[in-house]
């Protein structure tokens, strides 16, 4: 029996499906895989989240895993790397942006014992539940994603619009915008 899912993910392909299924909504409170999405829809900007799925591994292997103690302390040397894969996004202003931010990154955790502890008190450590009925009643971005982006950017950040805070916090679990008949809500 198949489950029933929301309408975004209808008729997609497997890997957006299992991005639903196993990951999309579900609270994530681990420091390096935060990081990992933080840099991903960052490096979605402007493309589809699909582009990035498919592309995710060769992230990984290309960034270390996402290890921002690493990350932090790459050089041009490695930015150049970064350039000539093939298996990621290859655009200067995104790999620096997820070096910078894991800088930033850092900082954060310094400052707040861990990346987890700052962003998840933004909803006082629970999930919004919203009750989404229609894809077209899911936000691009709501006052809570304007504040955090605000201050991730005054913190030094880039490529953390309203709009990416928002996927990442749906991609992270702080909001749940599964649609009420998505057996996942």
């Amino acid at each position: 029996m198949e489950i029933k899912r929301c309408e975004w993910v209808q008729n997609a392909p497997e890997i957006y499906i299992k991005y639903h299924d196993e990951e999309w909504g579900v609270p994530l409170h681990d420091d390096t895989k935060l990081f990992e999405l933080l840099v991903l829809e960052g490096a979605q900007a402007g493309l589809s989240w699909l582009t990035v799925l498919k592309k995710r591994e060769n992230y990984r292997q290309a960034f270390d895993n996402f290890d921002y103690e690493k990350i932090a302390d790459y050089d041009d040397y490695k930015i150049l790397e970064l350039l000539n894969n093939e298996g990621i996004i290859r655009n200067r202003l995104k790999i620096r942006s997820a070096i910078r931010n894991a800088k930033v990154f850092i900082k954060i955790r310094e400052e707040f014992g861990s990346f987890d502890n700052y962003i998840w008190a933004y909803v006082d450590y629970k999930p919004i539940q919203n009750n989404i009925t229609a894809m077209n009643q899911i936000p691009a971005k709501t006052e809570l994603s304007d504040k955090i982006s605000k201050d991730l950017k005054k913190r030094g950040m880039n490529f953390i619009g309203s709009t990416i805070i928002y996927a990442f916090m749906q991609s992270i679990g702080m909001v749940n915008d599964h649609e009420v008949t998505c057996e996942l809500h």
